[in-house]
């Protein structure tokens, strides 16, 4: 946990996503969440007027188990989508995972506070080495964190490779919309309310400064959709929620 004054993070500046190197970026990205996990939540249902919760439910809704009945949700923060998943397949065995152990605690209080704790196991791992054995998942899930992951192909071949043939994988993500007026209303929304909320309630504005610029300049969806080809998935889908901010992705592993 990050422990400099809160006056401190207040005066803290990320640099932008582009033109940074690897290293610097997942240092960065290390630092970000490592400071936001107690207000991490509340702020998701603020800032995204409670969609976020829609949208994955929406996403567990979509996944089916068949023969490991497993899932694994990369990127897991404060599990929800564990929770939610869980809650929907009440026949599958859980496994999140995160490479901030920060954000792990309050997902761990989640977990035992819904009687869970047998169903889900948290766990501290790198998406890009992932600790499992080939075909280990019926689905592989991860919520809003892909962006935040420079090798984005490395991250998605990861997960198809401890898939089960047939599994599938499902990532929900956020990007810029093509509508000209949800374009601007949410262009405004990035660059002037989100900052602005996140000032008054969070310690660290600046996390949510690279939120709205990692969002920005995420891949549009065809250029996503072709990055999970060359990963070596096949029957692409794409399901845009809330007039396009939110995309859930679908893959296959054949």
């Amino acid at each position: 946990m990050d422990t400099r004054p809160r006056e401190d993070l207040r005066d803290k500046a990320y640099p932008p996503v582009t033109g940074i190197g690897r290293d610097e970026h997942v240092g960065m990205v290390r630092e970000i969440f490592a400071t936001i996990p107690g207000r991490y939540d509340f702020l998701n249902r603020l800032l995204s007027l409670r969609r976020d919760v829609a949208w994955r439910r929406f996403a567990v809704r979509k996944m089916r188990f068949f023969d490991t009945f497993r899932l694994l949700d990369v990127a897991t923060g404060t599990a929800d989508l564990a929770i939610d998943a869980a809650l929907c397949h009440p026949d599958i065995r859980v496994t999140g995972i995160d490479f901030v152990r920060e954000m792990l605690l309050p997902g761990r209080l989640k977990i035992a506070g819904r009687g869970l704790g047998e169903r889900i196991r948290l766990l501290q791992a790198d998406a890009m080495a992932l600790p499992f054995a080939d075909r280990s998942f019926d689905a592989v899930g991860i919520a809003f964190g892909i962006r935040n992951m420079p090798d984005r192909r490395g991250a998605l071949r990861e997960m198809r490779r401890v898939l089960v043939p047939g599994g599938r994988v499902f990532v929900l993500e956020m990007n810029f919309p093509r509508n000209r007026f949800s374009r601007w209303f949410f262009r405004l929304y990035l660059n002037r309310l989100l900052p602005a909320a996140a000032g008054f309630f969070s310690g660290n504005p600046a996390a949510y400064r690279y939120l709205s610029d990692s969002i920005l300049h995420f891949p549009q969806p065809q250029a996503f959709l072709g990055m999970m080809e060359e990963a070596g998935f096949r029957d692409l889908k794409r399901h845009a929620l809330t007039l396009g901010i939110t995309c859930l992705y679908v893959g296959t592993r054949e």
